[in-house]
């Protein structure tokens, strides 16, 4: 069997007197490496894609993390300079990409500013500059540091008893890493908590009623899941979603022959 291929989300970035359409290797090597699945990117053009088309061709989707943040006014929210940078090229693709996953039963992994535009595209909202809440940790990287310093694994979360990450790890709390600004506010109603830090921010959720694999996570397990065992479990079990929908196509049509 071939090895299934899945959506990764990119960013439209101005480069070189382009736009550019990319995403971060970390992540197209946990996917290969540690998934076992075949990434490819899928640039932000919005509404001109076919989505049902794209998903019948994809396994998988995989929302990945960005220095932008998903534009206030799509939650109700106002827009400041200091609450950017933006990217509106991608959050026309990847809310309705999300939502479509979603409703077809496509395996979707969302990670940092993926979980929350799953929370957004689900009808929740985002708090801005989590850091500034009273009693809040500063759940910032170091942006002057190097990368395995800016990514080390320092904080702990505790996984919500019976959900889907309780179905993955045999403890209650794991260690990840935090490198981001802003963070679920209101929570989808579509949503549940799967993980929280100590300060109360929400660190991971799952879709309730969704008829496939469906995560978000607020840490960064690309980034070591060539090494950290809780990393990894979640890349592995976003390959296995990944591969059984895969199966589950071939032998649907194998039937339907």
């Amino acid at each position: 069997m071939p090895t299934p291929l899945i959506a990764v989300t990119t960013d439209a970035k101005d480069l070189e007197k382009y736009t550019w359409h990319a995403t971060p290797q970390p992540y197209l090597d946990a996917a290969i490496s540690t998934a076992g699945v075949l990434p490819a990117l899928v640039p932000s053009l919005g509404d001109k894609y076919d989505l049902d088309s794209l998903l019948e061709t994809v396994n998988g989707v995989l929302v990945t993390g960005s220095a932008s943040n998903v534009y206030p006014a799509l939650y109700g929210g106002n827009a400041t300079d200091e609450n950017g940078p933006y990217d509106h090229a991608r959050d026309a693709t990847t809310l309705p990409l999300i939502r479509r996953a979603i409703e077809k039963g496509v395996p979707l992994l969302a990670i940092c500013r993926g979980i929350q535009e799953l929370n957004v595209a689900l009808g929740g909202t985002l708090a801005m500059e989590v850091h500034e809440r009273d009693g809040a940790f500063d759940h910032r990287g170091d942006e002057e540091a190097a990368f395995d310093a800016r990514f080390a694994i320092r904080q702990s979360v505790k996984i919500t008893p019976g959900g889907c990450l309780a179905g993955l790890f045999d403890t209650s709390e794991i260690a990840v890493n935090s490198v981001h600004r802003q963070a679920a506010s209101t929570v989808a109603p579509r949503l549940q908590v799967e993980a929280m830090a100590d300060d109360g921010t929400v660190e991971a959720v799952s879709v309730k009623d969704a008829p496939g694999f469906a995560l978000g996570v607020q840490w960064h397990p690309e980034y070591w899941a060539h090494n950290d065992n809780a990393s990894a479990r979640i890349f592995k079990a976003f390959g296995e979603a990944v591969h059984r929908h895969a199966n589950a196509r071939i032998s649907a049509r194998i039937a339907a022959e």
